[in-house]
């Protein structure tokens, strides 16, 4: 795991490799056990090393091929890179390291962007043929790694994170007012904008080629989620059976480490089933929770905090386990530190994020998260329960739209960005939230047709937005986290499974859509332990029932408690400050009136105010500074 960076002068010019340096330096902590460098002419390449596999001095980057027509700038780790040297070597390659990133390299030589298909795992990388004077970028399937680009005054520049990008006197900071209306009506990105003007996410499952000497560029989408419901679906034990061997063959591939490994221990069965099969191969494995001071907290939020089904978990598997409390006033005293690491707002409340990583790193270098199996899975019922009787594709998208709006509705969003409305009054975030399914199926027929595209949706951009937080907030301590529920073989089955056998409760959803009158939230779109149903009857082989029959928990600190409590000074102090930052572009009083309404205990706003407070500090940092 690494971080990488950039130049390519598409005007010729010679690239600097001061330059290159100073964009390697900026990402220092994504890799602090090396660091490289390679400039041919108009083009530089840099890498900083986290060495996981092969420690010596042979895992190197920038790595060239033997003939030097290559050059790679790889961050990743390819879990099936033994078969495909095994596979190169039949053909006559000769390798000099025991790494992927060489696998990688020779693949690239031999099968160009086919290589991408054949890759099982996470990656970010960039590729310089010196004969074809072309550069390559790539990203893996699902987003795990980031790969950031722009192109401004005839520079093409690119790394693992903007700092890398900020690190290049061509590019100057400013903020991108039409991201930012996106931001705050999905708390999260839908496209490949970000809150940096010009700079732009390369989409996952997704490469870049350019060539110098025609000046094309190509952006090309070599693979996408496809979740279907199957014609003759299979009986439900052959399902549970396959998922069996599926999982356990996904974190035995992912255990493969020449430094030591730990895992996350939420108390949720994702985390634990992941745990649950490492410690089979990985005696007294060392687990890693984070827990709340609840002494403040009310309502639903008293039940946050998981440590002590994590500790009853630890004693079953056997882990070296160690926690942390966080307590009002910590998402202050590391504001400051994670927005320089988050680099902007994402979704979710990620601090405590940061926290555990923060001490998982003072262990391990390696840990395994559960990320994705909600997603593949369907852990959020009452998500998909809201749209799954519609007339047309349409209906859908109208309904689904509306939910997904985290932060702000339409006319709430007007009122906010009235001192920029002019700017962004043309953005359509329908439009934008319609365009995520722009090859959806003509023929939605079914209910389990709509919870797919619903399980689609939140592939390609909720969970698309944890995965680009995880990797921040752990590389941001030398950490590298993996995610085995990201495998290929088992997405691949996860798409395939009928919706049945995920949530068992939609018959009774779609009659009360279509017949009963009046309110319907009360029961189906509340938490609920339906959901999950196929991977809770497998891990119940590893985990006690009392566990993988709980109701889905997301992981989340107490703070629609604590910002009216404890943390209500910082709000204000924020908020209420006429010389914020965020007051540049924002109205307000259109703000303060939100605020109120969560202060007041009127509505839960613990999203806004995050993302206000968020925002304030990353303004702070990058457009001040």
């Amino acid at each position: 795991m690494c971080g990488i960076a950039g130049i390519l002068n598409l005007n010729g010019e010679p690239a600097s490799p001061v330059l290159i340096k100073k964009m390697t330096d900026a990402i220092a902590h994504r890799g602090p056990d090396g660091e490289g460098h390679f400039v041919d002419n108009c083009l530089a390449l840099g890498h900083r090393r986290l060495a996981i596999i092969d420690l010596s001095p042979a895992g190197h980057q920038p790595m060239s091929t033997q003939d030097g027509r290559f050059i790679v700038s790889y961050n990743g780790e390819i879990y099936n890179f033994n078969e495909l040297r095994i596979e190169l070597e039949s053909l006559g390659y000769q390798f000099r390291s025991r790494t992927d990133t060489e696998v990688l390299l020779y693949a690239y030589a031999k099968w160009g962007d086919k290589c991408l298909e054949r890759f099982n795992g996470m990656f970010a990388f960039a590729v310089w043929d010196r004969q074809q004077r072309e550069l390559f970028l790539a990203r893996d399937r699902y987003g795990i790694k980031p790969l950031y680009y722009t192109q401004v005054d005839g520079k093409f520049l690119f790394g693992s994170e903007v700092k890398a990008i900020l690190a290049h006197p061509a590019y100057c900071k400013d903020i991108d007012f039409e991201a930012l209306k996106e931001y705050f009506t999905f708390q999260n990105f839908l496209t490949d904008k970000t809150l940096f003007k010009g700079v732009k996410l390369v989409p996952a499952g997704t490469y870049l080629k350019i060539s110098l000497a025609t000046q094309k560029q190509v952006q090309k989408q070599y693979w996408d989620y496809h979740f279907t419901e199957p014609e003759n679906p299979d009986d439900e034990r052959e399902y549970i059976e396959e998922l069996d061997r599926l999982f356990h063959q996904a974190v035995s591939r992912q255990l493969i480490s020449d430094v030591e490994l730990g895992a996350y221990l939420s108390g949720g069965i994702d985390s634990g089933s992941i745990t649950a099969i490492a410690a089979q191969q990985l005696p007294y494995i060392k687990s890693f929770t984070c827990g709340f001071d609840l002494n403040s907290a009310s309502g639903v939020e008293v039940s946050y905090d998981e440590r002590e089904a994590a500790e009853y978990m630890s004693y079953l598997f056997k882990t070296e386990h160690y926690e942390m409390v966080l307590k009002a006033g910590d998402m202050e005293r590391v504001m400051p530190n994670l927005a320089w690491h988050l680099e902007e707002p994402r979704v979710g409340q990620s601090y405590p994020n940061f926290y555990v990583a923060q001490l998982a790193s003072k262990f391990v270098k390696v840990v395994l998260a559960g990320t994705g199996g909600d997603e593949l899975f369907a852990g959020y019922p009452w998500r998909y329960y809201r749209a799954v009787v519609n007339d047309d594709f349409e209906h859908y998208v109208d309904k689904y739209y509306s939910f997904w709006q985290r932060l702000l509705s339409p006319p709430e969003i007007q009122q906010v960005f009235q001192p920029i409305w002019s700017k962004v009054a043309h953005i359509s975030t329908k439009d934008i939230f319609s365009s995520v399914f722009k090859q959806h199926s003509v023929e939605l027929t079914r209910p389990e047709d709509y919870v797919n595209h619903s399980l689609y949706f939140e592939a390609k951009t909720f969970l698309h937005g944890l995965l680009v937080v995880e990797d921040k907030l752990s590389m941001a301590h030398s950490l590298e986290t993996r995610v085995p529920f990201l495998d290929n073989d088992l997405v691949d089955f996860a798409m395939k499974i009928p919706t049945r056998l995920k949530l068992g409760n939609l018959t009774e959803v779609v009659r009360l859509n279509e017949n009963e009158p009046g309110n319907k939230t009360d029961k189906y779109f509340q938490r609920t332990k339906d959901g999950k149903l196929l991977l809770r009857k497998v891990m119940s082989n590893y985990i006690p029932n009392t566990l993988t029959e709980r109701v889905k928990q997301g992981f989340s600190a107490p703070d629609a408690s604590w910002f009216k409590g404890e943390s209500i000074d910082y709000v204000r102090r924020t908020t209420e400050n006429n010389r914020a930052n965020i007051y540049k572009f924002l109205d307000k009083s259109a703000v303060q009136k939100l605020v109120d309404e969560h202060l007041q205990g009127k509505a839960n706003r613990r999203l806004l105010i995050w993302s206000l407070l968020n925002l304030e500090q990353w303004c702070h940092l990058f457009l001040n500074n």
